[in-house]
C-alpha cells in the first residue's frame, strides 16, 4: 500500500481547550508503532510547536503559523530533494523554508488598520500576561505564544458591518486574514502551500504516499485541499464547523483530540502496515 502521511492541526483538533492531548493518546502509539510520520502544521509558532513535539516524541517536520515557515530536521529528506526547494536557510537544527511575511510588515499593517479607525489588538500590543490570561495559557506558553515571525493574532471589537470593511481593507493591503481560535493577520502563506511543499519532498523519498489531513476549522481548509483524504473533528460543544464543505472532507466523531483519535483508531488502524526506512 501508499505510505500514509498525517498532516494535523494542533488547536481544537490534537489539542483540546485546555491544551491537552491526553485523549489523542491510543491514536499517537499506533501512529508511532507504525513509523508513519505525523506533521504539524498549525498556527502556533516554532516554540510552541516544538514544545509539543518534545512532549509527544515527534521528530518529523512541521509548519509553523499557519503556513508562514517549514521546518525540516537536517537529514529528513537527502539534499537532491532539498535542493529542490530553491532558497533554503540552516536554522540550528533545522533545513528552513521561509513562506511567510516578516512579523514586522504584519504589525505595521495592524497599526495602520488602527489610524483607518478600525479597532483591532494583536499579540504584540499585548503583555504576556494578557496573553496568558485571554488565551487560557501559563505564563511560559504565552511567552512561546508571542514569539512570532509571520503571523499576527488578533481581535477586532467591531460590529458585522465594520468586520467585512476590516477584511476589504486587509485584502487591499495585499494581505490576508484566517480564522483559528481568533483572526490571523499574515501574508501570501496558507497551510496548503506548505502541505504541497512537504508532500512533493514525501513523494520524491517514498514514491507513492497517500496524504491525510485532520484539522477543525477554516484555516485547516487550504490544507485539507492539498491531501487525498480529509477529516474534520468536532467543536467544542459538539457539532462541526458547518461553513466547511468540501467534496472528499469527512466529519470524524469527537471533540478535538477524541475526533483525531477516532479517526486514527477507525478509519486508519485496519490497513495501516506500512514501515517506514528512516
Amino acid at each position: 500500500m501508499k505510505n500514509t502521511i498525517i498532516f494535523t492541526d494542533l488547536d481544537g483538533t490534537l489539542l483540546d481547550d485546555n491544551y491537552s492531548f491526553l485523549a489523542a493518546l491510543p491514536a499517537l502509539r499506533l501512529i508511532k508503532e507504525n513509523q508513519i510520520p505525523l506533521v504539524f502544521c498549525s498556527s502556533k509558532t516554532r516554540s510552541e510547536i516544538e514544545y509539543y513535539r518534545r512532549q509527544m516524541n515527534n521528530y518529523d517536520p512541521f509548519v509553523s503559523e499557519n503556513g508562514g515557515g517549514i521546518f525540516i530536521p537536517k537529514g529528513y529528506f537527502n539534499d537532491v530533494a532539498i535542493n529542490t526547494l530553491g532558497k533554503t536557510d540552516f536554522l540550528d537544527d533545522y533545513v528552513f523554508l521561509r513562506l511567510g511575511t516578516s512579523y514586522l510588515r504584519l504589525r505595521n499593517a495592524l497599526n495602520e488598520l488602527r489610524t483607518k479607525g478600525f479597532s483591532v489588538k494583536g499579540f504584540g500590543d499585548m503583555t504576556i500576561e494578557d496573553v496568558a490570561q485571554t488565551m487560557g495559557l501559563d505564563v511560559q506558553q504565552a511567552t512561546m505564544s508571542k514569539n512570532r515571525d509571520f503571523d499576527e493574532p488578533f481581535f477586532f471589537y467591531g460590529n458585522t458591518h465594520d468586520k467585512e470593511a476590516l477584511f476589504d481593507e486587509i485584502h487591499k493591503m495585499g494581505l490576508k486574514k484566517t480564522e483559528g481560535k481568533i483572526y490571523h493577520l499574515l501574508g501570501d502563506n496558507d497551510k496548503g502551500k506548505a502541505v504541497s511543499i512537504l508532500t512533493g519532498l514525501y513523494r520524491k523519498k517514498y514514491e507513492e504516499v497517500f496524504t491525510v489531513a485532520i484539522g477543525d476549522g477554516l484555516n485547516d481548509v487550504p490544507m485539507f485541499e492539498q491531501v487525498e483524504s480529509c477529516f474534520i473533528v468536532e467543536k467544542a460543544g459538539g457539532g462541526h464547523d458547518e461553513r466547511i464543505d468540501l467534496p472528499n472532507l469527512i466529519k470524524a466523531q469527537g471533540i478535538g483530540p477524541h475526533g483525531f483519535n477516532s479517526t486514527i483508531q477507525h478509519l486508519f488502524s485496519p490497513f495501516i502496515n506500512n514501515s517506514y526506512a528512516k
